[in-house]
């Protein structure tokens, strides 16, 4: 799903069930001594996902931390983003020079629990996605923005270390492309000037999955990166 929905200088890897004796590092091994079978799973099998990225891209296989906030840890130059939920796994890695972020968002193709929906969605987006669902059924178009919210915030977090609410960008869906912009809303003063504002990118929706991808671009038109626009939160952390 990923190759489709990133460029191709975007290095990608998937997995939709759990390799036996999956390698970690001492310290990614320290992490989850402890951990219970489905968590020392998903925690492997993502990280053996990023070693064929880092394969793919021409970097040497290294450890992968959580840094602050739970957003993992590249080596110098790279930038990327992982994401699992069940039966499905995927890591996207960068080059730097290429991209100054990633963000990739996977979820079940399933309904947000009762209530979610009204506490991430604003107006428009609540008004898009109750259109959606009686025009299109077969996508859980909640749960899809849900998951494009959470890619927004893993693609901006790292850039500016600033976190993000929900409401605070507005997600546009095409559902014939399968395409998204996102937008982040004005009247943040604290939010950092170097964070771009809008966001470009596509989603897909099969075999039970819903996926979410950005790749924003080293160098993007002076309009683009900087709109009149601010601030959201991400896998892991709009909890």
């Amino acid at each position: 799903m990923l190759t489709k929905l990133l460029p191709s200088t975007v290095a990608t890897a998937e997995a939709t069930a759990d390799p036996a004796d999956v390698f970690l590092f001492p310290e990614e091994e320290s992490l989850i001594s402890n951990a219970v079978p489905k968590r020392r799973q998903e925690f492997g099998t993502v990280r053996w996902c990023a070693r064929q990225a880092m394969g793919a891209l021409g970097v040497a296989p290294a450890a992968v931390l959580p840094g602050r906030r739970g957003v993992p840890q590249w080596a110098p130059s790279v930038v990327g983003s992982m994401t699992h939920c069940a039966g499905y796994r995927g890591v996207a890695l960068a080059h730097e020079r290429d991209f100054v972020s990633v963000g990739i968002d996977a979820e079940p193709n399933a309904p947000l629990r009762p209530g979610v929906l009204e506490s991430i969605a604003l107006p428009q987006e609540l008004h898009r996605v109750r259109e959606l669902e009686w025009a299109v059924p077969g996508v859980a178009w909640d749960r899809l923005l849900f998951s494009i919210k959470e890619a927004v915030y893993k693609a901006w977090f790292p850039l500016t270390g600033q976190e993000l609410t929900f409401t605070d960008a507005l997600v546009g869906l095409d559902a014939a492309q399968e395409t998204f912009h996102a937008r982040l809303l004005p009247g943040r003063d604290e939010l950092s000037p170097a964070g771009p504002t809008t966001f470009s990118g596509r989603w897909s929706a099969r075999d039970g999955v819903l996926v979410s991808a950005i790749a924003v671009p080293a160098h993007r038109p002076a309009e683009a990166a900087h709109s009149d626009a601010p601030r959201m939160c991400a896998a892991g952390s709009i909890r």
